[in-house]
């Protein structure tokens, strides 16, 4: 018998009870003739209380309407349960907490126990992050293997406070988060001094051949084009002086100390730099 018949029949039952209790209420409120004093006042009738029945219809349809649904919307309440609680689960508990049967549903079953989220040792279901922490050290040591940088949606499921604990580490000074311009996504970055950053030649060559703009107008253009909101408005800046008549004054030029004899030499061990010094 299903979920459906059920209901059904009890909602019949309980009609049945209803219909009974009321007309067992109404027969025993009808006033029994008794003998009374004449100038007696009557006692006034009380109308009969609405008997109330321990209703479960809700709960019921509840039952049905999460078994009824799709097989992935069952998944996903019982990854919820398992990723809120962190817990581990027998089939019967889950049951109990989100009415997703489990047994009574080899769908579910194979695709709960295939999924990459799921860990299912024969008996329980519990959930499975991709790196394994429990806390901000070893995140941290999780962090220090890639200086290169990893990815936060990586971790962001490792346990309920993680992104607390990375905010903390990045005040401390542990680490670095920024933000990838063209994938939109965050990436941490170990902040040990000791971390050693493998930078190709090619890149190397490319930093070393890439001329700046010399006019700050030319450079605030080039980071608007990338997205970048410019510091300065120099354009604005050189309208308003041209307004009010002020010329931008010009950065006086450092004059180039000579050396001397005199001179306290740093760097001895480039004696080519100051043979003219023994002429």
């Amino acid at each position: 018998m299903d979920l459906k018949d059920s209901l059904s029949k009890f909602k019949q039952q309980q009609e049945r009870c209803q219909s009974s209790l009321a007309s067992i209420a109404a027969s025993t409120s009808k006033p029994k003739h008794r003998a009374q004093p004449v100038n007696a006042p009557s006692a006034p009738t009380r109308p009969p209380q609405p008997i109330k029945f321990s209703n479960d219809t809700e709960r019921l349809q509840h039952i049905n309407s999460v078994r009824k649904s799709p097989v992935g919307a069952q998944i996903k309440l019982v990854i919820e349960l398992l990723y809120k609680t962190r817990q581990a689960f027998t089939a019967e508990q889950i049951n109990e907490a989100t009415y997703v049967d489990i047994h009574g549903n080899k769908a579910v079953f194979d695709s709960l126990r295939n999924n990459p989220k799921v860990n299912y040792d024969g008996r329980r279901f519990s959930y499975k992050s991709k790196h394994d922490l429990k806390g901000k050290d070893q995140l941290l040591v999780l962090v220090r293997k890639y200086p290169e940088g990893l990815a936060v949606v990586e971790v962001k499921d490792a346990y309920p406070t993680v992104m607390e604990d990375l905010q903390a580490l990045k005040a401390a000074g542990e680490v670095w988060l920024l933000s990838n311009m063209d994938s939109q996504e965050d990436i941490v970055y170990p902040n040990d001094p000791k971390a050693k950053i493998k930078v190709d030649d090619d890149l190397k060559q490319l930093f070393r051949e890439m001329e700046l703009p010399r006019d700050m107008v030319d450079i605030e253009k080039e980071l608007q084009k990338n997205g970048i909101k410019p510091m300065t408005n120099t354009a604005k800046r050189r309208a308003a002086a041209q307004i009010n008549g002020v010329q931008p004054k010009a950065k006086p030029k450092k004059k180039q100390r000579e050396i001397t004899r005199r001179t306290k030499l740093t760097n001895a061990h480039l004696p080519e730099l100051f043979q003219h010094l023994n002429t």
